[in-house]
């Protein structure tokens, strides 16, 4: 066993990387202090993810495993998904991401549903739902001889309820809903997201059959089914629906599509149960109270000297096999069905990250046949080697308990630990801390402007591409502005033209470059491929749909689709705005839309002690945060009365165009008058300083870590930090600070 030195610091942690663990992952105490380094935390879940050894073998050497799983993650080689590296070795220890449950056809199942998903959101997971068991809207209720509200409706009570918790502290709720083609509610549920004020916790996809999508070949009408009686309730045009799904998608992402049947072809415990839903960004089917714990390895450390090390990933691939079926063993589940499912299963789900970074460190670029055919290279082997690593362990510790009767026990294939062994994730925040592209997608931007607090602008520059420039010679500050500004390389001149092949990002490739590269992994994948296909803002409808059908046509098992600045009130930072988002503009300007005021809003109202005398502070908030302020002067008037209503306007109409209220606050707090009041902390220096100190008396109070999260989102840019935000795999991260739109 080797020694070491110090394991309080890990030198190739990046900034990012440190803030995102500092912010999100390490442990504190409960006023909120830091209570151990990075170091730690690895070292933390080496531990406690070793010990499972001792169950299977006393006589276990699992220090020396713990070692090797350690150097493993700070060699960033490899890290596990989120809840493993935030709850292994703590009381909560929950170590899973994905989750799905159940919804049956009665009230007592419905809000038994409700329940499990706040209690796995409160440990840390997500949760997948099929809502193809509820019978449609105005449908009969035997019981009651009332009529059904429908799927959508409960989908509403899930929302709110999942808007309710805080995960763990650390994640917020998210959800993946999906409802079967073949339901009679199926057009109202493509368009249940129109209104983009509603069921902002999910994500949802329709789940498409094959005759379904025979029917949409053949333009023929198809048989919509009363799932309350398995009974014929009408027809539909397949090509007609199938249009509106296309049409929903390109106005706002959304639905994305899930091919059912493929997903229940490759099940492989088909004895068990049927695949009806899968995890919030669709890459993991599950049964019904089935979970399964994701890992992935870092492609970009898998290259030596221009070449892949295969020695390496051979050598990574069992270790993270053993780690993530060790998870298995470990976890402390929410609820004793997940345990009893889980351990019947033994799903396990590894996958990549850094894919992009190694193209890019072998010379190859994104959008060429080479990418694709080293895409199924690399694959099949991560597969082969990580199959032949489970059926090693089953030969040790036994296979999963449902083995018998499983398509690989039909298939006369040796006993195998896990029911399936690979996934391919959107890694977000643990490719941030690895500083390594996300899963399988192209890089994002190669220059990108970040704007922080006091609007200063800072050039974040794609480390292999500064490397790149500086080493040719044509690296300068202002070259890396315009490229920010511009947004692509593809028409600057002043880059080599090597360079430009090299450095393609997500929207210099072509949609269907996106569908190729999805469907060479897919092909070597046990689970599905979550990747998503980006498409310029002036794309077409017919655009979306040649993608949606080449997704079917490729074998692939979903897709989900995002076109530039279809949810954003404002283009995102990595180019120059384009269009007008209010009506009336200047082309080109940035302008803001203000939130609409609603006829009701809840508020608090604070009493602040200043040196014209009481002043009366009222905060109102909608769904999506703080939207205006009031003040009243207690007996004083003239100036300080009116001066306070002027503060109260402007402080309402920044609120209500996207402003943060940190940013209020950082103008209001400290100015001074001539009449200061009280003491210590609780002086106020003027009446601008106590509606400041107000405003962070209502976020202290209301758990608001910063505001106008879903409106930040909207406009593209990071509600915690202003940079950028990135659509990958149905969510919406940020890689400056680890913001996560779903987990």
């Amino acid at each position: 066993m080797k020694k070491r030195t110090s394991t309080l610091s890990i030198p190739c942690l990046t900034k990012n990387a440190m803030t995102v663990l500092e912010r999100r992952y390490l442990r504190r105490d409960v006023d909120g202090n830091t209570l151990e380094t990075p170091a730690h935390m690895f070292r933390r879940v080496a531990n406690s993810i070793a010990a499972a050894d001792q169950v299977f073998d006393e006589k276990a050497n699992i220090v020396n495993l713990s070692e090797q799983f350690y150097d493993m993650m700070t060699a960033l080689e490899f890290l596990p998904n989120s809840p493993t590296l935030m709850n292994a070795g703590r009381e909560l220890g929950q170590l899973s991401a994905c989750f799905v449950l159940p919804v049956g056809d009665s009230m007592e199942e419905i809000f038994d549903a409700v329940k499990f998903t706040a209690l796995i959101h409160k440990s840390g997971g997500g949760t997948g739902f099929s809502f193809s068991r509820l019978r449609p809207a105005n449908d009969v209720v035997m019981t009651t001889t009332g009529i059904s509200s429908g799927p959508i409706s409960f989908m509403r009570v899930f929302d709110v309820a999942t808007e309710t918790i805080k995960q763990g502290g650390t994640r917020r709720g998210a959800n993946m809903g999906i409802l079967r083609v073949d339901h009679p509610d199926i057009m109202d549920f493509i368009m249940c997201k129109a209104d983009k004020s509603q069921l902002n916790n999910f994500n949802i996809s329709v789940g498409l059959t094959e005759g379904f999508m025979s029917a949409v070949e053949n333009d023929e009408n198809y048989e919509l089914i009363n799932p309350r009686n398995g009974q014929a309730a009408g027809t539909q045009n397949a090509r007609k629906v199938f249009n509106r799904i296309i049409v929903q998608a390109w106005e706002n992402g959304e639905p994305g599509i899930i091919f059912l049947d493929r997903l229940n072809r490759d099940n492989p415990t088909p004895h068990v149960g049927m695949i009806e839903s899968t995890n919030p960004c669709g890459e993991q089917p599950l049964l019904p109270y089935e979970s399964c714990n994701l890992g992935s390895i870092n492609l970009g450390k898998m290259v030596k000297d221009g070449a892949i090390n295969w020695k390496r990933l051979k050598e990574v691939i069992p270790l993270a096999v053993h780690f993530l079926d060790n998870v298995v063993e470990v976890n402390k589940y929410p609820l004793p069905q997940i345990a009893q499912m889980t351990f019947g299963n033994r799903k396990i789900g590894l996958g990549v990250m850094g894919w992009a970074d190694m193209l890019i460190m072998l010379g190859i670029p994104y959008d060429s046949e080479e990418a694709v055919g080293l895409a199924q290279q690399t694959m099949k082997f991560i597969k082969d080697q990580g199959h032949a690593a489970s059926r090693e362990l089953a030969r040790k510790r036994g296979a999963f308990p449902n083995f018998k009767n499983s398509l690989y026990d039909k298939r006369g294939e040796p006993p195998i630990r896990n029911a399936t062994v690979t996934t391919i994730a959107p890694t977000g925040t643990i490719s941030i801390i690895a500083n390594a592209s996300s899963g399988v997608e192209p890089i994002f931007a190669v220059s990108y402007i970040r704007q922080v607090m006091d609007d200063d602008i800072l050039v974040e520059v794609h480390p292999y591409f500064e490397k790149t420039a500086k080493e040719k010679g044509f690296f300068t500050p202002e070259l890396m502005q315009r490229i920010a500004e511009h947004g692509s390389l593809q028409d600057m001149d002043e880059i080599p033209p090597d360079i430009r092949t090299l450095f393609v990002t997500a929207h210099d490739i072509s949609p269907e470059v996106h569908i190729g590269m999805q469907a060479a992994f897919q092909k070597y994948t046990d689970n599905a491929v979550s990747k998503t296909v980006n498409f310029a803002n002036g794309a077409t409808v017919d655009d979306v749909a040649k993608v949606y059908r080449l997704a079917y046509q490729s074998d692939c098992k979903g897709v989900t689709i995002y076109r530039d600045g279809s949810r954003d009130k404002q283009v995102l930072s990595t180019g120059k705005s384009e269009e007008t988002t209010s009506p009336g503009g200047v082309d080109g300007e940035r302008k803001v839309v203000k939130r609409e005021r609603p006829k009701v809003l809840k508020g608090w109202t604070y009493q602040m002690q200043t040196g014209c005398g009481p002043l009366y502070v009222t905060v109102n908030q909608d769904e999506t945060g703080l939207f205006e302020l009031f003040t009243t002067m207690g007996k004083a008037g003239g100036c300080a009365a009116s001066q306070s209503e002027a503060i109260g306007r402007m402080v309402s109409l920044a609120w209500r165009s996207g402003i943060q209220a940190r940013q209020v606050i950082k103008q209001l707090q400290g100015i001074s008058c001539h009449c200061p009041s009280g003491f210590g902390e609780n002086k106020i220096l003027s009446c601008a300083d106590a509606v400041a100190k107000a405003i962070q008396s209502h976020m202290a109070a209301n758990g608001f870590g910063s505001v106008h999260k879903k409106v930040a989102l909207a406009r593209g840019a990071c509600p915690d930090c202003g940079g950028i935000v990135e659509h990958e795999g149905g969510c919406a991260v940020c890689r400056l600070c680890g913001y996560s739109e779903c987990a």
